[in-house]
């Protein structure tokens, strides 16, 4: 095979950004206000100023409201648990992150615990994550909501379908797992999740009809490990060195792509494919918390 599809989520968050700009000017002309979502960020980290940047511009382009409360590396837990609760109390404000990863000294399942389910637009809280594994309304994990809504807008026939999930984090790996198992359209999957301790890994890649790559380790999907004619998703984003590039490093995805994508029906590229779906998701569960379940 070579007449491979790359599934373009650059385009696709677009055209739901569009979408719920469109239901926002709607509520704005009704009188109502507008969604806000705020966002707690601690310290300097380059990848986390980048994130908190694109969600704020994406904010702008949904015609939403945002606000970023900011920390210097050495707050205390005491000072973030009120910031928390300040929010958490803020009728003006319908959800709010706080972004990861945070400083050492900082217990980040506390942070996670403190956040009311209601207002926990990552999906992060226990309640979310329970919610999403029964079916009910819930906050789900925005990378896997995008990936899902992805399989949704490409017309991926998932019922029946054998995913193979590499990785098992509660951020990405069990969440999707979870999702595609469920009893809806993408879904109704036969779900097997791979982890470092999994043997004969390229055996259970080879079976996959859908193969989700989410470990963080460059490269780690090969030809032979792929079907002809499967669905490849490559959650992976890691910065490696290239000396070719003004910035010094460019980004990898899990997956050889230039190997793979001529055995693939359909592909996501990195950088491109999932990561503009993530922030996308937030926004629609941004939008979901202003319009209450």
């Amino acid at each position: 095979m070579s007449d491979y599809k790359i599934i373009d989520g650059k385009a696709t968050a677009a055209s739901i950004k569009a979408e719920i700009a469109e239901e926002v000017a709607h509520m704005k002309a009704a009188g109502e206000r507008a969604p806000h979502l705020a966002a707690i960020l601690v310290g300097h980290d380059g990848g986390s100023e980048t994130y908190v940047k694109n969600k704020v511009l994406a904010c702008e382009a949904c015609g939403f409201e945002s606000s970023l409360i900011r920390f210097e590396e050495n707050v205390t837990e005491e000072e973030l648990l009120a910031t928390i609760e300040r929010l958490n109390n803020d009728p003006a404000v319908d959800g709010f992150i706080l972004q990861l990863p945070l400083p050492k000294h900082i217990d980040e399942q506390k942070m996670t615990m403190a956040i009311d389910w209601r207002k926990d637009v990552d999906g992060f809280h226990p309640i979310n994550v329970g919610r999403m594994s029964i079916g009910l309304p819930c906050f789900e994990s925005a990378t896997p909501a995008g990936i899902i809504e992805l399989l949704s807008r490409y017309g991926i026939e998932t019922k029946g379908k054998h995913a193979v999930v590499l990785g098992r984090s509660n951020i990405v790996g069990k969440p999707v797992a979870t999702l595609l198992l469920q009893k809806n359209q993408p879904g109704d999957c036969t779900v097997t999740v791979c982890h470092s301790a999994t043997q004969n890994i390229k055996d259970i890649c080879r079976q996959a009809d859908i193969l989700i790559a989410a470990l963080g380790h460059p490269g780690f999907v090969t030809a032979d490990m792929v079907k002809p004619g499967a669905v490849v998703i490559d959650v992976g984003t890691t910065r490696v060195p290239d000396a070719t590039r003004k910035s010094g490093f460019r980004l990898s995805g899990d997956v050889d792509f230039e190997n793979v994508a001529p055995l693939c029906s359909y592909i996501t590229p990195v950088p491109g494919g999932v990561g503009p779906m993530t922030i996308c998701s937030l926004m629609k569960n941004t939008l979901l918390a202003r319009k209450g379940f």
